[in-house]
C-alpha cells in the first residue's frame, strides 16, 4: 500500500496530470483506504511542489500543472471516501474572486494550496457579487472568506464585503490578494489577512485559525 501511495505523491511532484487519474483509480480497486492516498500522497505531494515553488526552484507554470494534477486525482478519490469519513480540517475557508474580475490563475492556486494543507475549501468563482459572499458566509459559517482582486478598479469591491460581514458574521475573518493589492491596503479596508502568493495564503490561513 504505501508503494502506491508513495506513487502518488511522486505524480503530484512530477506533474503526471495525463496518468495520475488512472493511478488514483487502480488505489481504489486496491482497496487502499482514499483518505490515505490523499493525505499522505496528494497532500504531501503538493506540499512539496507549493514548498520548491517558495524557494523559487519551479515557477508558476509547474505549481499550476501539480494543482492540475492534484485536482484529477481527488474527483477519483473523494467520492470513494467512505460516508461518514472526513479529512481531517484545519478550517473552512469560502474562496472567490470579487464582481467584475474574472481572474482566477491565482484563486485556483490558492484554493489548491490551502486544500492540500487540510482546510476545507468552497470556491465561489469568478465575478462574485458581493452579496453571495455576504449570504455565503451566512450560510456555511466559514472560518475565513478569501477574496480576490486583480485590477486597481475591482479592489475597492473588497472592502465593501468585509463592511458588511464583520457587522454580520464578526466571527468570520478575511484574507485578501491578488496583484495589486497590498497589506496596507489590506489594513485599510480592514481585512484580517493579506497575502502576495499562494503559499503565503496558507500561512496566513494558519495563524488566523490559530
Amino acid at each position: 500500500m504505501e508503494e502506491i501511495v508513495t506513487r502518488l505523491k511522486n505524480a503530484v511532484i512530477n506533474y503526471e496530470m495525463e496518468t495520475i487519474a488512472d493511478l488514483a483509480k487502480q488505489i481504489v480497486d486496491q482497496g487502499v483506504d482514499p483518505l490515505v492516498a490523499i493525505e499522505q500522497g496528494l497532500a504531501e505531494g503538493i506540499k512539496t511542489v507549493g514548498e520548491r515553488f517558495g524557494k523559487g526552484e519551479i515557477f508558476l507554470p509547474e505549481l499550476v500543472m501539480g494543482a492540475e494534477a492534484m485536482k484529477a486525482a481527488l474527483a477519483v478519490l473523494e467520492p470513494a471516501v467512505p460516508a461518514g469519513q472526513h479529512r481531517a480540517t484545519l478550517g473552512k475557508v469560502v474562496i472567490g474572486t470579487v464582481q467584475d474580475d474574472i481572474h482566477e490563475i491565482g484563486k485556483n492556486l490558492v484554493s489548491t494550496m490551502l486544500s492540500s494543507n487540510g482546510f476545507e475549501v468552497v470556491d465561489l468563482g469568478v465575478n462574485v457579487p458581493a452579496a453571495d459572499f455576504l449570504k455565503k458566509a451566512g450560510e456555511l459559517k466559514p472560518n475565513i472568506l478569501a477574496m480576490s482582486a486583480l485590477m486597481t478598479t475591482t479592489m475597492p469591491r473588497m472592502g465593501e464585503i468585509i463592511a458588511p460581514l464583520k457587522k454580520e458574521n464578526p466571527s468570520v475573518k478575511t484574507i485578501v490578494g491578488g496583484a495589486p493589492v497590498t497589506d496596507v491596503y489590506a489594513k485599510e479596508i480592514g481585512s484580517d489577512g493579506y497575502s502576495g502568493d499562494a503559499s503565503g495564503a496558507v500561512d496566513s490561513a494558519k495563524k488566523l485559525v490559530g
